[in-house]
């Protein structure tokens, strides 16, 4: 536990608890009553609500139409199935700022709908709701679905048997079952939702904001950091509440259910009807999934002298149109984000293979609050952080605020939670007995865990670094402030070309997006070719 404790003491707790006591000190004392302050405040009491209700909206929205999905995934057999769950896990994986700027390509301003229709949707909640339903309809399918697989049929058939009709023999057997894998599914979309930061500052224009939304206007712009960490704070106390409940959720999962292979529960549709629902399901993953990711296509090559790489070749000079977004071409973005993913993930695989190892000891209530911190960076604002770093790490002996490591740093605190939730089911089910035989033979701790630990979880590892590859290659919130301007990643660079007028400016977002939405996508079907049914699910 010890490194993976020290790197987040410093590069986590550190910065955020700076940059929150610099908000609330004024000449070396504590003002707490600014945070009443702040919360009285007209402006941030309609952002509280706003967060809040979308944050719901969003995820009975996302529970509505990906249920049906998850029974499909779960009780179906069809060709295509498994290149149809890798396509709506595409989103999930995919960085907010390409789902922003995929749905302004089919929402905004000459956008599909206002082309064949004269609607324009964004700046509207509508865009927002789509969207997140569009980046968590995964979340629900995998966590629903995955469950729903392996419940035994039999007991539904045998309420059937009873006299009990269809509906009444779901409610009453199946739905209770199910009742803690919606619960967990439920909260963290609402978790998502409800710390939505790339979506919101794309789609929502000046008249939205949530809280994440809000604590990087009141830091980058207004320069209002009271505020900032009130808000910090009380976004924090809130995703702390949501992973309590959703952590007692997952336990109660564990525990209540008997679990079947798989294998025996799917089969081929049978009647009308449920050929009705795969053909409902998928004509969903086509207008909810497939169209905007193709309109984003479409837009890249969509230039003012007809199709064609227009947009794509003007990312290999700098000032394009007499742009000066960048310093350098935006096409080095390309390169910038893989080199500095690559480093986030060993950093992470590295970190979260430690605290995974660590948390397989099962040591009582120090592990349990050790598993707890793990899941912290999901939940604090990215915003925060990334600022964290910039006043907090930059004099000796870590002055990095210029060097490249940072961006990596900030990176893999997102990473480390995926690599921890995917290897530590592994490696809980190795068996103790094997390690103690090879203590046995004569084995050292480290070539036991060589030998024994690394073939059984080599699987797990590959899976964890696949998630934690693309989220790093898709962090924002925290990059946006300490990428620097010769080094920019492709988020920042897609929003730095969104902020600016211009139809070249537009085009060549929408080639990046295309490109780094490409890079992800590689990223998943890999992670599908490698994933075992353990280690594979959310």
């Amino acid at each position: 536990m010890a490194v993976p404790v020290a790197f987040f003491a410093l590069f986590f707790a550190y910065p955020v608890t700076a940059i929150v006591g610099r908000g609330l000190k004024a000449e070396g004392d504590w003002q707490f009553g600014r945070i009443g302050e702040v919360l009285s405040r007209p402006d941030i009491l309609d952002v509280l609500w706003f967060t809040t209700w979308q944050a719901l909206a969003s995820t009975a929205l996302t529970l509505l139409i990906a249920l049906p999905g998850a029974y499909v995934f779960a009780r179906f057999d069809f060709p295509g199935k498994q290149v149809l769950r890798a396509v709506v896990t595409v989103p999930f994986v995919l960085p907010t700022v390409v789902v922003g700027t995929a749905f302004l390509a089919l929402l905004g301003r000459g956008g599909l709908l206002d082309e064949l229709w004269g609607v324009r949707l964004d700046t509207t909640v509508w865009a927002i709701l789509l969207a997140h339903v569009f980046f968590n309809y995964a979340v629900v399918v995998r966590t629903v679905g995955g469950l729903w697989s392996q419940l035994d049929p039999r007991q539904e058939e045998a309420a059937r048997v009873l006299g009990a009709g269809r509906f009444a023999a779901f409610r009453r057997v199946t739905l209770p079952a199910l009742a803690p894998a919606v619960a967990a599914a439920a909260l963290m979309v609402f978790l998502f939702t409800f710390t939505s930061f790339g979506v919101v500052q794309i789609l929502g224009g000046p008249a939205y904001s949530t809280l994440e939304v809000e604590i990087y206007r009141q830091t980058a712009q207004l320069l209002d950091l009271p505020t900032a960490a009130v808000l910090t704070l009380v976004q924090f106390a809130a995703v702390g509440g949501i992973l309590a409940v959703h952590a007692a959720t997952v336990r109660r999962r564990e525990r209540a259910l008997k679990l079947v292979d798989p294998a025996q529960t799917s089969r081929r549709p049978r009647g009308a009807g449920q050929w009705a629902l795969l053909g409902g399901v998928l004509l969903t993953a086509l207008l909810l999934i497939l169209l905007p990711l193709g309109v984003l296509v479409e837009r890249s090559f969509d230039g003012p002298g007809g199709y064609g790489f227009g947009y794509y070749e003007a990312l290999q000079s700098v000032g394009a149109g007499g742009s000066s977004t960048f310093l350098v071409p935006p096409l080095e973005a390309v390169g910038n984000s893989l080199r500095y993913a690559f480093v986030a993930t060993l950093i992470a695989l590295v970190i979260g293979g430690l605290a995974a190892a660590a948390l397989t000891r099962r040591a009582g209530r120090l592990v349990r609050g050790f598993d707890a911190l793990l899941m912290l960076p999901l939940g604090v604002s990215a915003v925060t952080v990334g600022f964290g770093f910039l006043i907090t790490l930059d004099k000796p002996p870590l002055d990095l605020r210029t060097s490249w490591i940072l961006v990596p740093l900030a990176q893999a605190l997102v990473g480390v939670p995926f690599v921890v939730r995917t290897m530590l089911p592994v490696l809980r089910a190795v068996d103790d007995r094997l390690r103690e035989a090879a203590a046995v033979l004569g084995a050292s701790p480290l070539r036991a865990w060589r030998e024994v630990d690394l073939p059984l979880v080599r699987r797990a590892v590959l899976v964890a670094a696949g998630f934690a590859f693309a989220v790093s290659l898709g962090e924002f919130g925290a990059t946006v402030f300490i990428a620097r301007p010769d080094n920019p990643t492709l988020p920042v660079a897609v929003a730095r070309l969104l902020g600016r007028s211009g139809e070249l400016n537009y085009g060549q977002a929408m080639a990046l997006s295309t490109i780094l939405m490409l890079v992800c996508a590689v990223s998943l079907l890999l992670l599908e070719r490698i994933r075992t049914d353990r280690s594979g699910e959310f």
